[in-house]
């Protein structure tokens, strides 16, 4: 039998779904991939496929750290602007199937995540810029292979996934990413997941990429507009949000109940992937994270701290121990299994 789609409906209330995730809290951001090994942030596609050459994929470490961390789900960057992809896929040589370690890694995670009783959110780009026919053919050639990359990673082989964290939509006017489309897709395959798309409110505008300072989170005002929509959740990352952060916004002269999901970086400057600098970059302010933190959870809003791995695919040690100081802070450590 067909899974039926869930839409978000008008209200003023949370949904089933949007309870499950605001009391998830804490989750830890995975950025990995080709960009780890050019020491970039961002890339072209053009960074060699073979490049990437993980020693090995220490997934059960990423995973155990979140859990002991008192985190209770990790995001793991599938597909960057970048368009290399970090599992299996069919539909693209631009993936670890063409690389220096073949692992799936959303596999691995997966399988962490049910090791350590993590619930599984996946990161995914609109933005490819590795796709050959992005701009000329996006319509009829992109949008139906976006679709398809969606439905690989939903379909159940990587079992239940809570969330689907959209970036990269500046890019092109909100109407032509087809957020239906997408949204009714992942809901068809995962009924309960999540989905946000990055820099959510705002006006309308296919002729403004950003939404301006006016809608970053700091400046959010009850019924504010959405600019990316139908969404479960808010992003605007590495933004906070204030202890009043309203959660009602409208679209399409309805109003609509959206928590918000903040993001936390564990090195100062921006700091997503590791690079051959970022052991040096400064490691955020413990109390201004601790802070942030509950003034988002008393808020009933959301929290994902990034750790990236590094070239031997491990979590760099520094960061553990930071965040596991900020753990002790907000009272959430576990003991090891």
């Amino acid at each position: 039998m067909e899974k039926q789609i869930i839409r978000q409906k008008p209200g003023t209330e949370p949904a089933e779904g949007q309870i499950l995730q605001m009391n998830r809290k804490f989750g830890m951001f995975l950025h990995f991939g080709v960009n780890t090994f050019g020491n970039v942030e961002w890339s072209d596609g053009s960074i060699p496929a073979l490049s990437y050459q993980p020693a090995a994929i220490d997934a059960d470490q990423w995973v155990r750290v979140a859990y002991e961390a008192g985190m209770n789900f990790v995001v793991l960057v599938t597909k960057h602007h970048d368009g290399f992809c970090l599992w299996s896929t069919k539909e693209t040589a631009y993936s670890v199937e063409r690389s220096g370690n073949r692992t799936d890694v959303v596999a691995e995670v997966a399988n962490a995540c049910r090791k350590y009783g993590l619930k599984l959110g996946l990161y995914y780009s609109l933005w490819d810029r590795s796709y050959p026919g992005y701009q000329k053919n996006f319509n009829d050639g992109y949008i139906p292979y976006m679709l398809r990359q969606l439905t690989e990673l939903m379909d159940g082989r990587y079992g239940e996934i809570v969330e689907l964290w959209l970036d990269g939509a500046w890019d092109k006017a909100r109407s032509e990413w087809r957020l239906d489309m997408i949204y009714d897709t992942v809901k068809r395959l995962q009924p309960n997941c999540q989905i946000g798309v990055n820099h959510t409110v705002g006006v309308d505008d296919s002729a403004v990429k950003f939404p301006g300072e006016r809608f970053a989170p700091e400046n959010y005002q009850e019924y504010d507009p959405l600019r990316m929509f139908p969404s479960d959740f808010r992003l605007w990352d590495p933004h906070p949000c204030r202890a009043d952060d309203p959660k009602l916004y409208t679209f399409g002269g309805q109003t609509y109940y959206l928590p918000f999901e903040m993001t936390v970086c564990s090195r100062e400057d921006f700091s997503w992937f590791y690079s051959n600098i970022y052991e040096q970059k400064p490691l955020t302010d413990v109390e201004k994270v601790v802070r942030d933190c509950r003034t988002a959870f008393a808020a009933d809003n959301i929290v994902v701290m990034n750790l990236p791995p590094n070239t031997e695919g491990k979590l760099v040690a520094d960061d553990i121990a930071h965040l596991m100081e900020i753990s002790d802070k907000l009272g959430c450590r576990r003991r090891s299994l």
